[in-house]
């Protein structure tokens, strides 16, 4: 499709978002990028609650992924009630509806883990903190791969939002937190963060840190719009993470972490895939050319079944079945 013409239609550009707090600070943030770019337009915010939202006294993964935190406002696109749609990356599905796209991607904030713990523990990292320490997560990826690392910890489940989860650190119920720093640094809380978690220890999520923006395929005005937002060497980085995970046949809640380096023209792509008891790892790494990131990605992910990767994807969903 070309779209190589400006958008002069006059109409109102509906905007979807979740009613979090985090995901109306994103919202607005392309809401206001977009207005300074196309001062003559209207931008309105449209907010649903999704399922992810709903459901909060069940494990993510017990849910079930597709769309946990997406289909409701990809039902709204669809029906022509909003525009587009404002999503944390991490949670967008790597196969989307049929007349849905991938619009664009925003420029990345650091897609690291963050710990945060509660105040009695100050001045502590994972490497510090005493054994039994209470760890909350919703995240089979964190959870996996912080067992591997510190098995002495004791690992609970937390839903919410970012706020609500904070609330219950400080309350006492968990001696940590792991969080996207990311997330943390949009609410202004980066003060939080007693540890940004190296890749070492923890991979972070497919397309973490990074805003991804879904459109219906055929709108050209709103593709068009949504150029202005595009972050290629970004886009580069997680189309390279998100093929990797549609080969894995994997969802937002499994335990497979990714980091991607870009210098140059040159991008590199590590990934890995650990059992929910960090007790089976298979880790594997690609390099190439930044044009070719979908098919690194889909070369990492058949470097690592030939790991042994399939096997532990599928035990796991075996057991949240």
């Amino acid at each position: 499709m070309s779209l190589t013409t400006s958008p002069v239609s006059s109409r109102t550009i509906r905007i979807g978002s979740r009613k979090s707090q985090l995901a109306l600070v994103q919202t607005h943030w392309v809401q206001a990028q977009l207005q300074k770019a196309f001062p003559d337009r209207t931008f309105e915010v449209h907010t649903m609650s999704t399922q992810g939202d709903k459901i909060l006294d069940v494990a993510l993964a017990k849910i079930g992924d597709k769309g946990l935190f997406t289909k409701e406002l990809e039902v709204g696109m669809l029906n022509q009630d909003i525009d587009f749609a404002v999503h944390s990356l991490k949670d967008l599905p790597t196969r989307l509806p049929e007349g849905l796209m991938l619009g664009c991607i925003t420029d990345r904030e650091n897609p690291a883990d963050a710990l945060v713990v509660h105040e009695k523990h100050k001045g502590k990292q994972l490497d510090t903190l005493p054994e039994g320490a209470v760890i909350g997560t919703s995240s089979l990826r964190r959870l996996a791969q912080l067992r591997h690392h510190f098995p002495h910890f004791a690992f609970k489940d937390v839903r919410g939002n970012v706020i609500t989860r904070l609330a219950k650190l400080d309350a006492g119920e968990y001696d940590g937190l792991i969080l996207a720093v990311a997330g943390l640094e949009r609410l202004d809380l980066g003060d939080r963060v007693d540890q940004v978690i190296p890749a070492e220890i923890s991979l972070h999520a497919v397309g973490q840190g990074a805003l991804g923006i879904e459109c219906r395929s055929d709108d050209a005005e709103i593709l068009t719009i949504l150029k202005a937002l595009q972050h290629q060497p970004t886009a580069d980085r997680c189309y390279a993470e998100r093929a990797f995970l549609r080969e894995l046949e994997g969802g937002c809640q499994v335990p497979i972490g990714v980091n991607t380096v870009l210098k140059g023209d040159a991008l590199t792509l590590t990934g890995i895939v650990v059992s929910v008891d960090g007790q089976k790892v298979v880790k594997g790494e690609v390099s190439g050319a930044a044009a070719d990131a979908e098919a690194l990605g889909i070369q990492l992910a058949h470097q690592l079944v030939e790991k042994g990767a399939k096997e532990i994807l599928d035990e796991i969903s075996a057991a949240v079945r």
